[in-house]
């Protein structure tokens, strides 16, 4: 994830109102978001949702947010992008689930220490959805970390180089983050 100084000068025109700009910035990392997507969806088969649907879904979703999408940073950009894979990749399971089985859920609490670039597009992931807003309440940072790595699919270092903070701290973070999430998942 090289940061260019082109997409510096172009997050800050599209923070002033600048459309052109974010949509300079959003075709320029276009790939690195396909290639996140194609990585987290990698072993679903028999779905509708691809990693170019998902792509485009987010897009309009970081287009279409109320008064334009903002960005202070790369790495607000990607924070922004993980949210809104989230909530596509959410909105699709929810949907699945509601067309197969009449909307019951059920709840497993599961969530891989390594992610190896799967998620699952299930009841878990709803289950998950909602501990997370839960966490997001008690500690946006942890939220954050859970976010970018769980649905933006990033490594710990990734993670470290876009915040600007330790790999070790962001360990951290992801082993608090997922001790809350299975918790709140159990006592489900």
């Amino acid at each position: 994830m090289n940061d260019t100084p082109d997409i510096t000068l172009w997050l800050d025109s599209a923070r002033n109102g600048n459309r052109d700009a974010l949509d300079r910035v959003l075709s320029t990392l276009y790939q690195e978001l396909h290639t996140m997507a194609r990585r987290q969806l990698s072993g679903q088969h028999g779905h509708t949702l691809d990693a170019t649907a998902l792509v485009h879904e987010s897009y309009l979703k970081l287009i279409g947010s109320t008064g334009g999408a903002r960005f202070e940073d790369r790495a607000h950009f990607f924070a922004y992008a993980a949210s809104s894979m989230r909530s596509v990749v959410v909105d699709y399971a929810r949907s699945r689930l509601a067309r197969k089985r009449g909307g019951d859920l059920k709840r497993v609490a599961e969530i891989p220490e390594e992610l190896e670039g799967h998620l699952r597009l299930d009841e878990d992931m709803l289950a998950l959805n909602a501990a997370l807003d839960k966490l997001g309440a008690a500690d946006e940072r942890l939220a954050k970390v859970v976010e970018l790595r769980y649905f933006a699919g990033l490594s710990e270092l990734e993670i470290a180089e876009l915040l600007q903070r330790s790999e070790r701290s962001i360990r951290r973070d992801w082993q608090k983050a997922r001790l809350f999430l299975l918790a709140d998942m159990q006592d489900d």
